[in-house]
């Protein structure tokens, strides 16, 4: 199944704009979602838990942010997730090349992948094409 909504959640503005317009190149999507912060996704998600018209497929999440990062995300997600009314797909996106950074968000159960910055056109197709 093709993502309908896709977030990305990054605090620099040329990830947004590169990474909507990778997505937009390569993808029809109905709509992107982009935050700043892992707690600006977080009441997103919490005061639209119960309408999966307006929850992302996929989740695209830095790690390192102001405010709420990826990890204390990640944290609160895992107790607001059996709420959410459908399920979201979480890929950590991030410049961290950290052994420690990789091996901690592939042993959360609620990521999916970690992918390298910067995303490329050929990672998108892969991704969402299946």
């Amino acid at each position: 199944m093709k993502p309908e909504i896709i977030c990305i959640v990054d605090d620099d503005p040329i990830v947004h704009f590169t990474v909507t317009k990778m997505i937009e190149s390569t993808l029809s999507v109905k709509k992107i979602l982009v935050f700043d912060d892992g707690e600006q996704i977080f009441d997103y998600l919490y005061k639209n838990a119960a309408n999966k018209d307006l929850l992302p497929d996929i989740i695209l999440l830095d790690l390192n942010m102001p405010y709420m990062d990826g990890w204390e995300f990640l944290e609160e997600y895992a107790y607001l997730k059996p709420q959410l009314a459908k399920k979201i797909t979480i890929y950590i996106l991030s410049s961290s090349v950290s052994d420690f950074d990789i091996m901690n968000a592939m042993a959360n159960r609620d990521v999916t992948d970690y992918i390298p910055k910067p995303l490329t056109k050929q990672k998108v197709e892969e991704l969402f094409h299946n």
